[in-house]
């Protein structure tokens, strides 16, 4: 069990390795947006935080890396949908999990998760530049969510083996 001061401490960490993992690698979209690895650690703090933690640590670490790398049109935006992600990927692993398939709890939950953002992001896009333009960035979205889940799942064995 962790007290306050070691679930402030992890969050901060999260949300510095969100904020890294999405500022590392950037592959521009075609509608100004970029894509990045940081979904893998979004989906890892919604499986180990709680959910106000976990939104609070995606939603704040990838605002700041739209920001620190100058799309801060988007950061709003961002708070709020990689945030959801976090908390989708909190309530569908732990609604799976009490049936005992961890592994597939996190591909579902992650992959809902993943869903959201692209929906979130085309829905974001669509109000800004149009829905047909926004269209364009589906599929790229949804090769970061693939990514991102893979990498996610990765992670979070490295966690669980290193028993953090």
């Amino acid at each position: 069990m962790q007290n306050k001061t070691q679930k402030i401490v992890l969050s901060a960490l999260l949300a510095s390795l969100v904020c890294v993992a999405t500022m590392l690698i950037k592959i521009p979209s075609p509608l100004k947006g970029y894509l990045n690895l940081g979904d893998c650690v979004v989906l890892l703090s919604g499986w180990v935080l709680s959910p106000v933690y976990g939104f609070l640590t995606a939603g704040i670490g990838s605002a700041l890396a739209d920001i620190f790398s100058g799309y801060i049109i988007y950061a709003p935006a961002t708070f709020v949908i990689k945030g959801l992600m976090a908390v989708t990927a909190y309530f569908v692993f732990k609604l799976m999990s009490k049936k005992g398939k961890n592994t597939i709890s996190k591909i579902v939950s992650g992959t809902l998760a993943e869903i959201l953002m692209v929906i979130g992001y085309f829905l974001f896009e669509g109000f800004m530049y149009g829905f047909i333009p926004s269209a364009v960035n589906i599929p790229a979205n949804a090769m970061q969510g693939v990514a991102g889940l893979i990498l996610g799942i990765l992670l979070v064995r490295i966690f669980e083996k290193s028993k953090l």
